[in-house]
C-alpha cells in the first residue's frame, strides 16, 4: 500500500472512505483560540455556520483505490487549523469536486460569494464532507457529495448532467481534492446563463458568478486554490 504525498495527481478507480473515531489533539487543546478565531472570521457573516464536518486523518493508495479514514470535527476547528498553519499531525480536508465540463470542452467553475469562508475564490462545486455524507454502514459517500454540492450551488438537476465513474486525486498540503468528471450537454455560455438564472432565485446563494475556463491562459485572471491549476494543467496538457 503506497503512501500519499503532497504534489501528487493520481488517477483512481474508487475512493474507499470510512468514518472512524479519532482524538484530534488540536481541537481539544486549543479550544479557546478556536472560539476566538471563529468569532473574528464569522463576524458580519450570518450564513457561516459552525456545523460538524468530516476530516481525513489517514490515507493510502493501493491498486487504484484511495483508502481514507475520516473523523468528525467542528467547522470552526477546521478553519482555525487551516488558518493557523496546519499544526500537529497531518490532517487533510478530503473533499469531492464536480469537474463540470460543457459540450464545447470548456470547464465551468463557481466564484464564491463575499459572505462565504472563501470569498472570491474560483473552483469547482464542492464542500467539505459532513454528516449528510455518512452512510449507516460507516462509509462516507463522496460520490453523493459530488452531485449534491453541484446541484445545490448551481441549481442544476441530476437529469441535466452525466457523471463519470472515475476519479482524479489532487493532493496538496492539508487537502485532497477528489475530482470527478461531470458533463452537461450544452455549450459553456448557454450553461452559464442557465445556472446564473437559477442562482438568482436562491435565497442564500453560495456563488456570485459562474466562470468559464477554455484553456490554461484563462486561469490567470482568477484566484484559484492550489489544487485547481494542477488539475486543469493535467487535463489540458493531456489533450
Amino acid at each position: 500500500m503506497n503512501g500519499v504525498l503532497d504534489g501528487e495527481i493520481v488517477a483512481l478507480d474508487r475512493v474507499d472512505a470510512k468514518v472512524e473515531a479519532y482524538d484530534w489533539a488540536f481541537a481539544r487543546e486549543r479550544a479557546d483560540e478556536i472560539a476566538a478565531h471563529w468569532a473574528a472570521i464569522s463576524a458580519g457573516k450570518p450564513s457561516m455556520f459552525n456545523g460538524r464536518v468530516m476530516l481525513q486523518h489517514r490515507a493510502a493508495i493501493e491498486g487504484g483505490v484511495f483508502h481514507a479514514g475520516y473523523f468528525e470535527a467542528d467547522y470552526a476547528a477546521f478553519l482555525s487549523w487551516r488558518d493557523f498553519g496546519q499544526p500537529g499531525p497531518a490532517i487533510r480536508n478530503g473533499f469531492a469536486m464536480a469537474a463540470l465540463r460543457a459540450a464545447d470542452g470548456a470547464f465551468l467553475l463557481g466564484r464564491m460569494g463575499d459572505h462565504t469562508a472563501n470569498p472570491g475564490k474560483v473552483y469547482f462545486a464542492a464542500g467539505t464532507p459532513d454528516r449528510e455524507d455518512a452512510r449507516p454502514d460507516g462509509t462516507l459517500d463522496l460520490a453523493g457529495s459530488v452531485t449534491r454540492e453541484l446541484c445545490e450551488e448551481t441549481g442544476l438537476t441530476l437529469d441535466e448532467i452525466s457523471v463519470e465513474e472515475r476519479w482524479t486525486a489532487v493532493i496538496v498540503p492539508g487537502r485532497v481534492a477528489f475530482m470527478r468528471p461531470v458533463g452537461i450537454d450544452l455549450p459553456a455560455d448557454e450553461a452559464r446563463e442557465m445556472m446564473l438564472a437559477r442562482i438568482a432565485l436562491q435565497d442564500e446563494p453560495e456563488l456570485s458568478d459562474i466562470v468559464i475556463v477554455r484553456n490554461l491562459a484563462d486561469c490567470a485572471a482568477y484566484d484559484m486554490p492550489p489544487f485547481m491549476m494542477p488539475y486543469l494543467t493535467h487535463i489540458f496538457g493531456g489533450e
